[in-house]
């Protein structure tokens, strides 16, 4: 919806709401709940993103294995941490004097960071072959991001979101394997009681 917004909206309009949305330094220091929660709405490049693709398939698969609540939790973890700790080092070099005072007006939003950390998640509860697999062409896809330096801030955020959805596996693991097992087990159960 915000992607059709965003394309057929008044130009100004649309210009306005992600510069509210915006997760900059100075967004986050004045309200952070709501620019955090508000910068997860919106698809950088829209509904033609590559994010759009992995966003549903990635986040699709990821409910299916561990439901509803925890996939919007690592999400949202991936999206909360990683915009902080791109964020923090820009507000703390700017009271340095190391950037200009415009570097806490930054547009910063879209779903990237929570999808990057949802694909490291979602790897560590695949098959072995497929789990670095999928890191191997993520990870290939967010270093080569970094080389290409057109935006670093960014693309260390997706770096960072990834690390955080690997950091999920231990916690994620043991909730996928009692939600498999209760659900493997309930029917036998439920077969053997007269």
């Amino acid at each position: 919806m915000t992607s059709l917004i965003a394309e057929y909206a008044d130009p100004d309009l649309v210009d306005r709401v992600l510069q509210a949305s915006s997760t900059d330094v100075a967004h986050l220091a004045e309200s952070p709940v709501r620019v955090l929660v508000a910068s997860a709405l919106w698809i950088a490049g829209g509904i033609t993103s590559a994010y759009v693709i992995a966003f549903l398939l990635v986040l699709t698969a990821l409910e299916r294995r561990i439901g509803g609540w925890r996939t919007a939790g690592v999400f949202l973890l991936g999206h909360g941490l990683a915009t902080l700790a791109t964020e923090i080092p820009v507000g703390l070099s700017v009271l340095a004097g190391h950037l200009p005072e415009s570097s806490l007006h930054r547009y910063d939003y879209g779903i990237s960071f929570g999808v990057a950390a949802s694909v490291g998640a979602l790897a560590g509860l695949l098959r072995p072959w497929l789990r670095w697999t999928v890191l191997a062409v993520f990870g290939w896809m967010v270093i080569g991001d970094l080389i290409a330096f057109t935006d670093p801030m960014t693309n260390w955020g997706h770096t960072m979101a990834l690390a955080i959805g690997v950091a999920t596996w231990p916690l994620l693991r043991r909730v996928s394997s009692r939600t498999t097992t209760g659900t493997r087990e309930t029917p036998r159960t439920a077969r053997a009681c007269p």
